[in-house]
């Protein structure tokens, strides 16, 4: 609920209770609070102000000084506030808003990005991305247009919530027990989220009670479970049902989809419209070893964990060095008799020091009882990622290192992740050589490190192996060199069929066109969105809309589902039966799109192999574009990027 949609607000009487909360609070987002409650923006001038903003830094880097004395005045203006009656004075005019966007972040929030933030920040308490149709959509048509949405996790919990709000007929198709999509399947050891969670939640379900900055896999589930029982969405899932294929009727304009369930039984589904929601990290890859299934012990991928597996004093492998395994390594290397982790290529990471940290009682405090203090610090986590990277990621032809970066500012950036590395490996020459990344920085998932990564690599239990795997025996795995390691349990930390976009479905379009056809090894969709050929057909999360340098997914999504129901809006007001991206506007985003990835890192030389990019070595995954861009392109439709009919 938006801050300002509250009745009224409560501020405890309780002054000691409200002194402690505040040695726990984000200073720098603190003081944005006090500029509401008390109407005065006169700090805005004050020579105590935040010194810099940085990703996962929130307090400015004030001294303790300054920040003792924004305590000692908080204090006192939330006393006026509370004996005030808890009114709020009239708020900030969006000039000054602005000024307490450069205030916070200690630079320069350029003009055009003030609407959206304006927007994500919900301030005035408008879900200005709301769908809820009044008479410009009637009522009988909304009730009459059937929607299919196909996935229960993070997008689809989206699609569902705005298709509710606009009143729609909906049904929502998971093939898991319950919501949650990602969160619900991986269940490893220290799986967790890599963005903030205060930022990694609905904008309109925003959440003070997150136990760490970082939440893990559970609490990220509940509260995608929790977003569902609140809004009473539970009656339009289908949970444990998996839509086998869907056929566009082109004489009707209906799509026709097709379903089986656990216990094997097969229903159909007639839609006006169709919304893909599936995601692109969702079916596990194994890898390709000679006698992967000869292995008598247990194993497992990361993303389908086995939950009867004790790592507890056992002799554990682990195949793979990226995002997973990096959760997943320091949380069981104390525990195993011995870990040997197979490293393909090494990762290259940034330092965050609150990675596994919990979110203090007085942080939370704050977060639930002071006006607006939860939408300064999303403000405060989602600025310092916010473009601010972009250039980093550009090729400069003429840089003369392009063996090690791509850009003086990419270059910046290798000194300063290779400079963490060091400060960890010390004087061992060996292991720095095995975990510093023969590749450009930022050109594949760089991961948040707090430690935990090479401090586990460490250990006397622990064997980094660089040579890779030979095959896989009963008793363990051979490396490339012949050296063998014996295993009671393996796990594959090896990712994901991310070039097979909703596969194993079969999505046929007009003419009968399979959508796997027609994408072949470079899927696409104009905005990531539509696609030509398959009219009234929709992706959420789909192809080149992956996070590249910055930002949120759910950010991503909420861009998405918002384009999703004008599309719908469009198609309703028009009267017409289907709405179909135009051959020609695809194609030509597609070669906008393919001629921007071609000077971005991504594509770089130095990147051998990717998950982001495919066999040809292009990049199919990832927005190329800044987030101010998706955001507003997916603001409205252009009606003469599509062709309708009756």
């Amino acid at each position: 609920m938006s801050d300002i949609a509250k009745s009224s607000f409560s501020i405890p009487n309780d002054d000691a209770l409200i002194a402690s909360a505040l040695e726990e609070a984000s200073i720098p987002t603190l003081m944005m609070s006090m500029i509401h409650m008390s109407g005065d923006a006169s700090l805005l001038d004050d020579i105590i102000r935040p010194a810099g903003a940085y990703i996962n830094e929130y307090q400015g880097y004030m001294s303790e000084e300054d920040k003792a004395v924004v305590r000692v005045r908080a204090l006192q203006v939330i006393k006026a506030f509370r004996e005030g009656g808890c009114t709020l004075p009239s708020p900030p005019s969006q000039a000054t808003i602005h000024r307490m966007m450069n205030f916070i972040v200690a630079g320069d929030v350029p003009e055009d990005y003030v609407p959206m933030m304006l927007e994500e920040m919900e301030l005035d308490g408008t879900d200005q991305r709301s769908d809820a149709w009044t008479d410009e959509v009637p009522a009988e048509a909304r009730a009459q247009h059937k929607v299919l949405v196909i996935g229960g996790g993070m997008s689809g919990v989206l699609a569902a919530y705005r298709l509710q709000e606009s009143g729609i007929s909906f049904v929502v198709i998971e093939k898991n027990a319950a919501v949650g999509g990602t969160w619900f399947e991986n269940r490893y050891p220290g799986a967790r989220v890599d963005v903030g969670n205060h930022l990694y939640s609905y904008s309109f379900e925003p959440a003070h009670h997150w136990t760490q900055y970082f939440s893990q896999q559970k609490e990220l589930q509940q509260y995608f479970e929790g977003v569902v029982h609140h809004h009473q969405l539970k009656q339009h899932f289908r949970f444990n049902t998996e839509v086998t294929g869907a056929v566009f009727d082109e004489v009707n304009k209906e799509w026709i989809v097709n379903t089986i369930d656990k216990d094997g039984i097969e229903e159909r589904y007639v839609a006006n419209s169709v919304i893909s929601a599936v995601g692109q990290l969702n079916r596990p890859v194994f890898p390709d070893i000679p006698g992967i299934d000869s292995f008598a012990g247990q194993w497992c991928h990361s993303a389908a964990w086995d939950d009867s597996i004790d790592c507890r004093g056992k002799k554990v492998v682990v195949v793979g060095s990226g995002a997973s395994a990096f959760q997943l390594v320091p949380t069981i290397a104390a525990d195993v008799g011995q870990l040997t982790v197979f490293q393909r290529s090494a990762p290259w990471m940034f330092e965050n020091p609150i990675y596994h940290t919990e979110v203090p009682q007085g942080k939370k405090w704050c977060l639930q009882n002071l006006p607006f203090y939860t939408r300064w610090f999303r403000f405060l986590i989602f600025w310092p990622a916010c473009d601010g990277a972009y250039e980093t990621v550009f090729v400069d032809p003429e840089w003369s290192h392009q063996e090690r970066s791509i850009n003086e500012m990419n270059d910046f950036v290798y000194q300063m992740f290779l400079d963490h590395i060091k400060s960890q490996v010390g004087d061992d020459e060996e292991l720095l050589k095995k975990v510093t990344p023969d590749y450009a920085p930022m050109g594949k998932r760089t991961l948040q490190d707090n430690g935990s990564w090479l401090s586990a690599l460490k250990r006397e239990n622990v064997d980094l192996v660089t040579q890779g795997v030979a095959n896989v025996s009963a008793g363990g795995v051979t490396a490339g060199d012949g050296t063998f390691y014996p295993a009671d349990i393996v796990i594959y930390a090896t990712g994901f069929e991310t070039d097979k976009f909703l596969w194993p479905m079969e999505i046929k379009g007009r003419g009968g066109k399979l959508l796997s056809d027609k994408w072949g090894i470079e899927p696409s969709a104009y905005l990531g969105i539509t696609v030509s050929e398959f009219p009234n057909f929709y992706c959420m999360y789909g192809p080149g809309t992956n996070l590249a340098f910055g930002g949120s997914l759910i950010f991503n999504g909420e861009c998405q589902i918002r384009y999703i129901m004008e599309c719908l809006k469009s198609l309703m007001q028009s009267k017409n039966k289907s709405i179909e991206c135009k051959e020609a506007v695809h194609t030509d985003y597609q070669q906008r799109f393919r001629e921007l990835h071609a000077q971005l890192i991504w594509e770089h030389d130095s990147i051998k192999t990717s998950f982001y990019q495919n066999v040809e070595g292009k990049v199919t995954l990832l927005w190329p574009w800044k987030i101010l861009d998706m955001w507003r392109w997916t603001k409205e439709v252009n009606s003469a990027d599509y062709q309708f009919e009756k």
